[in-house]
């Protein structure tokens, strides 16, 4: 302060012709002093200290730079703040001091703590710690500012463990219940908003029983503090310090010090003596050791002399810098590029606080200003305490961070940091492990939010984000991969050619057809023969070609549906039965007419020859017409997505459209087949060599049995398997007709020749 004060007096721009005077008060951190001193200036009652003629108001206080302590400047600010005596700190940084209702002549060089809790919540986040320790002094700064930050820290997710306060002077059993707490906690990370010796004490108590490693998170008032760096244990600390600065000429001016110098200021004479062990003044007289003048401080290392590491001190400078250029706005004019300043000009400390508000300078590189509060812009170094090859600790700067920036941009690292241990990887510090993606978090009843559970998304529902609180479930057409992290095309089953029970299916469809067809060839190459010819072998070519038909309906069940194949399959099913159904249907009313016949004076052929066969046919298969014409175009069969059947997979299959129109299929078709089984079993008693009515009644029996068993069967099978239901219900029942109508005729034909002759079948068994 003393070398800022005499630098404004020597400058011929600011405040020229005027000097500044000075008192220097220590308040020995302590409040009741610092209030004393405080009154004693507020009143006018402090002592002269300059009487001379160039002296306009001596004794008048103009301005108070201080205190170093947030508690003390609350005092002091309370005292003064009425008489409109501006207080410009270097050190006080609670944020509660920028209220300008309770302290509206309050001004500081340093950023406010609010700042310094936001930078240091984004410290911990930027680095993945979600579960930390927090220590503070029991003081105005240190609950505070540990305030700001846990508020700041509960806005990024951050959880604390606990938070404890203590100060240097609580008994030593609170300093060892703090410390006990660090050593068993699971927190890796250490917020500690303390003051440097608040600080000491606990480290001190640390050493003696060391705590499982810890990473340390400081606040600017103890993180740059020299003297904290003799706690090896300590080595990987990191914090946000005040930025280091350069104030020219400052080194020359603390060594210029000579013996008269030294021994008129007691700070002075106690650091020579403690230095170069020797005594001044009177002292000496009765000492070996007496200080002559020899002493070289340029000699010698210690704190003093150290100029490498100005922080708190260029604080100091920016605050006698802010209030000189105050007065000088308030006592100078600028005419005509020339600055006067009238030094017998009466200007009033309300006169200092109002051109305060309004400073903004620059000096040695860094600009002076402050905002509505009475703050500075908030600027910081993070420091990393670094050990060097010797061994001691270092303080290195490793990043900034400038509140001034846009969001997301104050922070900056562009050097490597070390860590807890001397280690180089960042270490982790959480109350559970991350949760994969795939899973959600669940939190631990009673605990707080960063503690808990990894619970597996249920089914359906993925998660693809790591700590996700919730699981989503996947679109219809999608399902969870089986980590449950990313949604998949649900695979398409349809009823395919390329698989083994659509293989097989159309195996037997082909098969069937062919059989048919082979037994089509054997009539028509013995057509002429009794057998053929005993039961309208018009009627059995045209069975034999609807079978055909039959099998080949069950191809268009296969493969993926389409709208025409929808539409095709069912609609070829039921004509192609129908007409089935209608030629067993006549060939039974021939064998009944044909035997009725043949009692004296009936003649009954002649009303079922061959036309009305025909027409028979004809008209039944036309009624199954006219039902899937009706059904095609009011509400036809549609290709569909089944997502319900099952969830992890899409079934492509045809909708019904119309429920009735298919249920009226085939209910026409059962009940052709109901009739063809109540007339087949009229004929069973027939003569035997002749008995068609008997292969009828068991065709029947056989198909009736399949639809019967189809229903239940259809209606639950799932998915593709409904399709193969009824694909077996269409071959089993096709079957069932050419196996118990034809096979044994081509048995006669092919193995049994002799049976195949007029007198054979004529031959009529006894009832």
């Amino acid at each position: 302060m003393i070398f800022a004060i005499e630098e404004i007096n020597n400058n011929t721009e600011l405040l020229p012709s005027i000097k500044l005077g000075y008192q220097i008060y220590d308040s020995c951190a302590s409040v009741p002093l610092a209030v004393h001193v405080t009154f004693q200036l507020s009143s006018g009652l402090d002592p002269v200290f300059y009487t001379g003629d160039n002296c306009s108001q001596s004794g008048t206080v103009m301005a108070i730079v201080g205190a170093s302590g947030s508690t003390r400047s609350i005092s002091m600010s309370h005292i003064i703040g009425p008489f409109n005596i501006p207080q410009v700190s270097y050190f006080a940084t609670c944020a509660c001091l920028s209220d300008k209702q309770q302290y509206p002549s309050f001004f500081r060089t340093i950023p406010s703590d609010q700042f310094q809790a936001d930078a240091l919540a984004k410290l911990v986040k930027h680095f993945g710690w979600t579960w930390i320790g927090a220590i503070r002094s029991d003081s105005d700064y240190g609950n505070n500012g540990m305030a700001s930050f846990l508020d700041a820290a509960h806005k990024e997710g951050i959880c604390v463990e606990y938070s404890e306060s203590f100060d240097q002077t609580h008994p030593r059993s609170r300093i060892q219940r703090v410390a006990d707490i660090i050593r068993r906690s699971t927190a890796v990370v250490v917020v500690a908003f303390t003051s440097p010796g608040d600080m000491r004490i606990l480290l001190e108590e640390l050493s003696l029983k060391p705590s499982p490693p810890r990473q340390w998170i400081g606040s600017e008032s103890w993180v740059t503090d020299p003297d904290m760096m003799r706690f090896s244990f300590f080595a990987g600390t990191i914090g946000f310090g005040i930025e280091k600065s350069v104030i020219p000429g400052l080194r020359d001016f603390l060594l210029d010090l000579s013996l008269s110098k030294v021994a008129a200021s007691p700070v002075l004479t106690e650091f020579w003596e403690d230095e170069f062990n020797c005594r001044l003044g009177q002292r000496s007289a009765t000492e070996i050791n007496a200080c002559d003048g020899t002493e070289d401080i340029e000699t010698i290392q210690s704190p003093y002399t150290d100029t490498s590491q100005l922080r708190i001190s260029n604080m100091v400078y920016k605050a006698v810098y802010a209030i000189a250029h105050a007065i000088h706005n308030a006592m100078c004019q600028e005419t005509h590029s020339i600055t006067q300043c009238d030094k017998f000009t009466s200007i009033k400390s309300k006169q200092v606080l109002t051109e305060l508000k309004k400073v903004k300078f620059s000096q040695n590189g860094y600009d002076v200003s402050f905002d509505a509060n009475g703050d500075p812009v908030a600027t910081y170094e993070l420091v990393n305490w670094q050990q060097s090859e010797s061994g001691s600790i270092e303080l290195v700067t490793v990043g900034h961070y400038d509140a001034s920036l846009p969001v997301g941009q104050e922070f900056h690292i562009n050097r490597n940091l070390t860590w807890m241990e001397g280690g180089t990887q960042v270490p982790l510090s959480v109350c559970s492990d991350s949760c994969p993606a795939g899973t959600r978090k669940v939190l631990q009843k009673g605990k707080p939010i960063c503690c808990y559970d990894c619970i597996l998304c249920p089914e359906g529902e993925i998660s693809n984000a790591t700590d996700s609180p919730e699981c989503f479930p996947c679109s219809k057409e999608f399902w969870p991969h089986a980590k449950r992290d990313t949604c998949l095309p649900k695979p398409v089953e349809f009823l395919s050619f390329n698989e083994g029970l659509g293989i097989t299916l159309a195996a037997f469809s082909v098969g069937g057809a062919c059989l048919t067809m082979m037994t089509a060839a054997v009539f028509h190459r013995h057509r002429t023969s009794p057998i053929v010819r005993a039961n309208n072998s018009e009627l059995s070519f045209l069975l034999l070609f609807s079978l055909t038909l039959c099998f080949l309906s069950s191809l268009t069940f296969i493969g993926a549906p389409s709208e025409w194949s929808c539409m095709l399959r069912h609609t070829t099913f039921g004509i192609t039965f129908v007409l089935c159904m209608s030629c067993v249907l006549g060939k039974t009313i021939v064998v009944l007419m044909a035997f009725k016949a043949t009692l004296p004076g009936r003649n009954v052929m002649k009303w079922f020859g061959p036309p009305q066969q025909r027409l028979t046919v004809v008209s039944f298969t036309f009624i199954q017409v006219i039902i899937c014409t009706l059904w095609l175009v009011l509400s036809p069969p549609f290709p569909m997505k089944n997502l319900t059947t099952y969830k992890e997979r899409i079934i492509l299959e045809c909708a019904l459209g119309s429920a009735i129109g298919f249920w009226a299929v085939l209910g026409y078709i059962g009940l052709l087949a109901v009739f063809c089984f109540v007339l087949a079993v009229l004929a069973r008693k027939l003569p035997d060599n002749f008995n068609e009515a008997k292969l009828i009644t068991f065709s029947m029996l056989i198909f009736c049995a399949v639809w019967v068993t189809f229903i239940p069967a259809y209606v639950s099978s799932p998915g593709k398997f409904t399709v193969a239901v009824e694909i077996f219900a269409i071959l089993a029942s096709s079957f069932g007709l050419i196996l118990c109508i034809f096979a044994p005729k081509c048995f006669i034909i092919l193995f049994k020749p002799e049976k195949n002759t007029k007198k054979h079948l004529m031959n009529k068994s006894q009832f």
